[in-house]
């Protein structure tokens, strides 16, 4: 069996744990949360438990704290089941010493409840986990370290990894998910298969109790997947959809399904950064749609591996899906955050990571070859010089991030990196 790194929320979450009452571990159903939070807890609930589940809900009725009751921390898996656990761990924090006296795990956002009362601010923690990255799947060898760009640490050319563009281009199928990344072939594509046939048969309308179409989630998901890395709006996913779907359908209706499905943490956009320039460009400030991994997006199209080596146009885009989720896995080890940029006069930067000091780096993303490579830098020189830095930070660097590539080199003329997915760690 494949042997995988140390996930990169472990250290996150132990941080945590140090310093508040408890954690909420959220992210999509099957990454890992479980697995991962049992190595903190020394005593576990588990909600989701068939055998165990009415009793469990019964006790949360009547007697909520009988099952806080256990060594600490204490894991409670899927929470929201009950909701009622959040305001009860919220008080048992506020009435005891030291820290890290819960975990909480959750695959969905719980609905609109009046059984919830306080937001948990100062008592509970979140942090977010999501699909394997490459770094943690082993599939990145880990020679350049977005933390050490962050802080203008210099490195040297170093080989990448041996992958070939089909190498890639099984990856975006395959996903991120720990299960599949232990399998091989069309087993391993399978996984992802799965999950978006359980999203769109049941979880998206068990999330909130809503009944809604698995027709219309499907087309709705397929439509996204098509919209990826773009900054549709409403509208224009409403139109995708209506192509195949002519029964009355309105923007509310969308809305409706698509924030169902960021409960349940399958989409999740990116918001556009607004920093301070030089010109009066009007920056675009709707957010680009992403799915939380890339083989979402795969299995709404019913595409594989071989699809994706002849349309090259949608190979990128569904790249850039795999880049933006690595970059918000190593990103987050840093306590940063990853949003894109876009103006009115057309110019475009996919990814920009900055932390809560300001620092900054701008990343274009690629398949790779000199072209495109030109043009990546070409455009994140451009949006460097629009900067204002007597207001905004000067980005500690500007990568042009590729799918392949024989090396990671420092820095070309123009000072843009250029770096393949394959060699990036935290």
């Amino acid at each position: 069996m494949k042997k995988y790194r140390k996930r990169v929320v472990d250290d996150l979450l132990a941080r945590k744990l140090l310093g508040m009452g408890a954690v909420l571990v959220q992210g999509a159903k099957w990454c890992g949360k479980t697995t991962t939070c049992e190595e903190f807890a020394k005593s576990a609930l588990y909600m989701a438990d068939p055998d165990t589940k009415e009793s469990n809900l019964q006790m949360a009725d009547i007697d909520i704290k009988a099952l806080l009751k256990g060594e600490k921390p204490r894991l409670i898996d899927e929470w929201q089941i009950a909701p009622k656990f959040w305001d009860a761990v919220r008080y048992h924090v506020d009435h005891s010493d030291g820290f890290g006296h819960f975990i909480l795990t959750g695959s969905a956002v719980p609905p609109d409840t009046k059984e919830i009362a306080h937001s948990g601010t100062g008592r509970i923690a979140r942090v977010t986990m999501r699909p394997m990255s490459l770094w943690e799947s082993g599939e990145s060898n880990g020679s350049v370290s977005l933390g050490g760009l962050l802080t203008g640490k210099e490195f040297t050319s170093v080989e990448s990894p041996d992958h070939r563009l089909e190498d890639v281009a099984f990856m975006v199928c395959r996903g991120g998910w720990p299960q599949a990344v232990q399998q091989t072939g069309e087993i391993a594509l399978d996984r992802a298969n799965d999950y978006y046939e359980a999203v769109v048969e049941s979880d998206v309308s068990r999330v909130d109790g809503v009944s809604r179409a698995p027709s219309r989630v499907h087309r709705l998901m397929r439509s996204y997947a098509r919209l990826q890395g773009t900054q549709s709006n409403l509208s224009v996913i409403k139109k995708d959809m209506q192509t195949n779907d002519r029964s009355t359908l309105n923007e509310d209706t969308v809305a409706s399904y698509l924030e169902a499905l960021k409960k349940i943490f399958v989409v999740e956009d990116m918001e556009a950064w607004c920093p301070n320039l030089r010109s009066k460009a009007q920056i675009r400030t709707t957010d680009t749609r992403y799915f939380t991994d890339p083989s979402i997006a795969i299995a709404a199209l019913g595409i594989g591996p071989g699809s994706l080596m002849s349309d090259l146009n949608t190979f990128g885009y569904l790249f850039e899906c795999l880049a933006i989720r690595d970059l918000r896995v190593y990103a987050s080890a840093h306590a940063g955050t990853v949003s894109h940029y876009r103006d009115a006069d057309g110019l475009e930067c996919d990814a920009v990571v900055h932390l809560r000091d300001g620092t900054s780096g701008l990343i274009e993303v690629k398949l790779g070859g000199d072209r495109l490579v030109e043009e990546g830098a070409a455009s994140l020189n451009k949006l460097a010089n629009k900067l204002d830095i007597t207001k905004t930070s000067k980005p500690m660097f500007k990568m042009v991030l590729t799918a392949i590539g024989k090396f990671a080199y420092h820095r070309r003329e123009d000072d843009v990196i250029v770096c393949p997915l394959g060699c990036l760690k935290p």
